[in-house]
């Protein structure tokens, strides 16, 4: 595979490409944030650090996930749960603590090339929920053929919940997505937007309330 490492440590970066060298991949080295969201293309994985100097790694990650599906190993000395997942729901596919040992990485990164592989088919760009149309990549909805106006807050949490249709996003996930962090104050807004987004659908039960944990996109 083509393996683009994001690392700031050189000698790191060193052990790391001559191992994926080693087992047959090709490995390509930046130690900026800004390099990777502009060097992704091609790459058929991305290993990121989160401590880099120009920029948190979990930007890059956010970055990088609203542009390209590619599978994201984040490799960091950051080992605390709220970063570990965090770093889950903005968008890494997997997630090791350093120091790790080469087999596990290696691991690892078949394990994510498998699960990579066995997605049939991208998401679904239109989602259809009741008769409702959400247009993912046009930031259009319909609800019965009608367009409505959405702030881009409002579609960006409609978005989230329509990717994921039928499942349960924590508010936590969805504060991530939207605002990159889930403070007590995004917490509040995100209540008031739904509030909004509620109103302007005008579809009761379509947006379920999980109390104590989230959301779901009903249809």
């Amino acid at each position: 595979m083509r393996v683009l490492l994001v690392e700031d440590d050189e000698n790191f970066a060193a052990s790391v490409s001559k191992a994926l060298a080693r087992f047959g991949h090709q490995p390509t080295h930046v130690a900026r944030g800004g390099d990777a969201v502009s060097r992704h293309h091609g790459a058929d994985l991305v290993l990121l650090d989160l401590l880099l100097p120009d920029c948190h790694g979990l930007d890059v990650l956010r970055e990088l996930r609203r542009v390209t599906s590619v599978p994201i190993v984040v490799l960091t000395a950051i080992g605390d749960e709220r970063t570990v997942v965090r770093a889950l729901h903005v968008g890494a596919d997997d997630y090791l603590v350093k120091p790790f040992g080469e087999a596990v990485l290696f691991a690892r990164i078949d394990a994510v090339a498998r699960r990579s592989r066995i997605r049939l088919e991208p998401p679904p760009r239109v989602v259809t929920a009741l008769d409702v149309e959400i247009d993912l990549a046009a930031h259009r909805v319909l609800v019965a053929g009608t367009e409505i106006a959405l702030t881009g807050i409002e579609f960006n949490v409609l978005a989230a919940l329509a990717e994921r249709r039928g499942t349960a996003v924590s508010r936590q996930q969805l504060m991530d997505e939207v605002w990159g962090d889930a403070s007590a104050t995004r917490a509040h807004a995100l209540s008031v937007h739904l509030t909004g987004l509620r109103r302007k659908l005008n579809r009761p039960g379509l947006i379920v309330t999980l109390h104590g944990f989230g959301y779901r996109l009903e249809g």
